[in-house]
């Protein structure tokens, strides 16, 4: 396993194909949380994920969830929820709030996990680059759900979202979507399959072509989708 210290100004990772199997997608031990860093990180398909206390650890897993923002899946009920309203959907008016709603809700699901204090200033840092965003949704003035991720070209790296009311977080990705097609971007990374990504049309990928289709996103000079409307 490639122990890394990586360069603030000139990171260079491992070829995320040459990632561990066991655990799978396992890359890279080490380096720094720099927004540079992070940025290379993301346009090469790795991604940073690590315990409290542990080592800094990369990844670029052997299966990679992927979500065409075109073919997201809105079932009966999410669309009888966005019907209703009752909610405002705003971008980059919260970023660390969210951070920190997405930070208890893993932490409620499984204590101690990997939204850690060192992340949440890594991406605080990121946001005030311009390159890391939030999407929220609020009613009533309260903060109920949101999501964030960078912005790689045309592709919307997510790294986590919470709900605090049924079906929240679940408007704000299909919102986020609606916009991403209308701002011309191709693709959100999910990271990981699970059945709540699989249920909104996101699909596996082989990470030989995740890869490829992320190269032909990453220099695509897009400007991020602003809720104007």
């Amino acid at each position: 396993m490639p122990i890394v210290s990586l360069s603030t100004t000139h990171p260079r990772f491992p070829d995320p194909c040459s990632a561990e199997t066991a655990p799978d997608g396992l890359l890279a031990v080490g380096g720094n949380l720099n927004p540079n860093t992070l940025l290379t990180a993301y346009q090469s398909g790795i991604f940073p994920w690590y315990q409290d206390g542990d080592p800094l650890l990369w990844w670029s897993p052997s299966v990679r969830c992927l979500l065409d923002p075109r073919d997201i899946h809105i079932s009966q009920s999410l669309r009888k929820a966005m019907r209703r309203g009752g909610y405002v959907v705003t971008t980059n008016c919260a970023f660390e709030q969210v951070l920190l709603g997405c930070s208890a809700e893993r932490d409620a699901q499984s204590p101690g996990t990997w939204i850690t204090e060192e992340m949440r200033a890594a991406y605080a840092d990121l946001h005030r680059c311009g390159c890391a965003h939030s999407v929220e949704m609020w009613r009533n003035g309260d903060l109920v759900g949101g999501l964030y991720g960078v912005a790689v070209g045309g592709m919307f790296c997510g790294e986590s979202m919470f709900s605090r009311e049924t079906n929240s977080s679940k408007i704000a990705l299909v919102t986020l979507s609606q916009k991403l097609v209308k701002a011309q971007f191709s693709l959100i990374d999910c990271q990981l399959p699970t059945p709540h990504l699989l249920s909104l049309g996101a699909i596996p990928i082989a990470r030989k072509a995740f890869l490829d289709r992320l190269q032909h996103q990453v220099n695509r000079d897009l400007s991020w989708p602003i809720f104007d409307d």
